[in-house]
């Protein structure tokens, strides 16, 4: 996974989001992070699962994991419950409603950490998700709650290899005055956050395209295959033709480099050109 990572587990507050379709990986990168966190540092950590996929043992942290259907029977109730174990980061396996989204949000105002995951594509259409579960009276005030306690979303798709397997890409958006002022406003031409992601490549944040066109220049996936799985086909299809533009390039310099030494060897020696030789003995400068 990007280093970025390892800065997301550090977050004392708010909400996390990890999204992507079924099957991509979601769970796998919670568990990854929630092992770090555990490694790193002394919490109390409470899991709201279904069902529960990794079991985490304690180390610095400690894990109290519960499943949906055993230890609660809804998300809203199991999530009430916990709050009531002082935990520091909850993590909920999905946030499927408007109930369990609302406490989720109350917990975020209150302290805690929390993670979870969510089926959307896009950082853009999750905020729109997020909002989309509530009234559309209770919008701009939403809007406002969500801007002021999210944290981070990251998004993930695993795409195929060309060799084989799967490769994982990313789009990861954090929090900057930029965020919060598009989360709040809402977007516009002037506010994009697709745009304002890839602006923040410096801090770590990165687009799907961006993922996909390292993926594509480390000759880890298909051009065929970075256009299927990008978000904004016009701008992966120029990304990728000034990418080919560029390997051709270097491919261009490196054959003539290739051509001339392989002509420097093939040339005899006898043939070589040498410098005169100047002499500089008493007779010549006699003559002279």
């Amino acid at each position: 996974m990007p280093a970025i990572f390892n800065e997301v587990v550090k977050e004392k507050n708010g909400l996390i989001f990890v999204t992507g379709g079924a099957g991509n990986g979601k769970t796998t990168t919670l568990a990854a992070m929630l092992g770090e966190l555990n490694r790193t540092q002394k919490s109390h950590v409470v899991t709201l699962e279904d069902p529960i996929e990794f079991l985490h043992p304690h180390a610095l942290s400690t894990f109290s994991q519960r499943e949906l259907g055993r230890d609660f029977f809804s998300f809203p109730d199991g999530l009430r419950a916990a709050l009531r174990q002082a935990p520091k980061v909850i993590f909920i396996g999905e946030i499927r409603d408007r109930e369990t989204m609302e406490i989720a949000l109350t917990a975020s105002e209150t302290g805690h950490t929390v993670f979870s995951t969510l089926h959307t594509i896009s950082a853009g259409q999750t905020i729109n998700r997020v909002i989309g579960m509530f009234e559309k009276s209770e919008e701009q005030q939403v809007r406002e709650r969500l801007a002021s306690v999210l944290r981070y979303v990251i998004g993930q798709r695993l795409v195929p290899k060309k060799n084989g397997g799967r490769v994982l890409v990313t789009e990861l958006m954090a929090s900057s005055l930029r965020t919060r002022e598009a989360i709040e406003l809402g977007e516009n031409e002037n506010r994009r956050l697709h745009e304002i992601i890839e602006a923040g490549q410096n801090a770590g944040w990165h687009s799907f395209e961006q993922s996909l066109l390292r993926a594509f220049e480390a000759d880890l996936i298909s051009e065929e295959v970075a256009m299927q799985y990008c978000s904004a086909r016009s701008v992966m299809r120029q990304r990728l033709d000034t990418a080919k533009g560029r390997a051709g390039a270097r491919a261009a310099v490196k054959a003539a480099k290739s051509t001339m030494i392989s002509f420097d060897a093939a040339v005899p020696a006898a043939l070589q050109m040498t410098p005169p030789i100047i002499s500089t003995s008493p007779t010549s400068k006699a003559r002279a």
